[in-house]
C-alpha cells in the first residue's frame, strides 16, 4: 500500500538545507531488502520505474560505492544532464546521492526490514530560489508534479519488483 509520508519522515528539519522543495513517498514490498537494494542499485533502469528520471549513466564499474559519479537527466526533455555522486550507501539499507553541484538536490532510498517484507521510503530534494515567494509558487507550479511522480516512482518500482520476483 503506497502511503504519503509526513513533511519530515526521512529527514529532521536540521538535516534538511535552507530553500529545499522537499517530497517523500513510501511502498511496502514484497521482498527481503537485500533483492530491493540489489534493484535501488541499478542505476541504469532507474528511467524504468523512476518517472523523475529520463535518463541514468552511472559512471565506473563494479559495485556502487561511496563517491562514484551518476548522471542524470532529470524532467523535461531539454533539461541538462546533472551529475550527481553517491554519498552514502550502507548495504540492503540505504542510498543517497548529492548533487556534485549543489547540495542542496539530493536523492534518497532507505529501506527498512519487516519480517520477510521491506519497505521504501523515498526522498527528492531540489534548490527553490528567491526565499519563501520562490518556494510557495514553486511548491504551487512544480510541486503536485514532482509529488505525484514520486508516488508513481513506488508503485512502479513495486512492479518493476514483483516482476523480477516471478522471472
Amino acid at each position: 500500500m503506497l502511503a504519503k509520508l509526513g513533511a519530515m519522515d526521512v529527514y529532521r528539519n536540521e538535516d534538511l538545507p535552507r530553500g529545499c522543495a522537499h517530497f517523500e513517498a513510501s511502498v511496502d514490498l514484497p521482498a527481503i531488502p537485500e533483492e530491493a537494494f540489489a534493484l535501488i542499485c541499478a542505476v541504469e533502469k532507474w528511467p524504468v520505474w523512476l518517472p523523475l528520471v529520463r535518463s541514468a549513466e552511472r559512471r565506473g564499474s563494479g559495485s556502487l560505492a561511496v563517491g562514484d559519479e551518476i548522471l542524470l537527466r532529470l524532467g523535461e526533455p531539454r533539461d541538462e544532464e546533472q551529475l550527481f555522486e553517491v554519498r552514502r550507501i550502507v548495504g540492503n539499507h540505504c542510498l543517497t546521492l548529492v548533487g556534485a553541484y549543489s547540495t542542496r538536490r539530493r536523492i534518497d532510498f532507505r529501506l527498512e526490514r519487516q519480517s520477510s517484507r521491506a519497505r521504501l521510503r523515498m526522498a527528492w530534494l531540489y534548490p527553490t530560489y528567491h526565499g519563501a515567494m520562490g518556494s510557495a509558487v514553486d511548491r504551487l507550479l512544480r510541486g503536485r508534479t514532482v509529488a505525484s511522480l514520486l508516488e508513481r516512482a513506488a508503485q512502479q518500482f513495486r512492479g518493476l519488483l514483483e516482476a523480477s520476483l516471478v522471472a
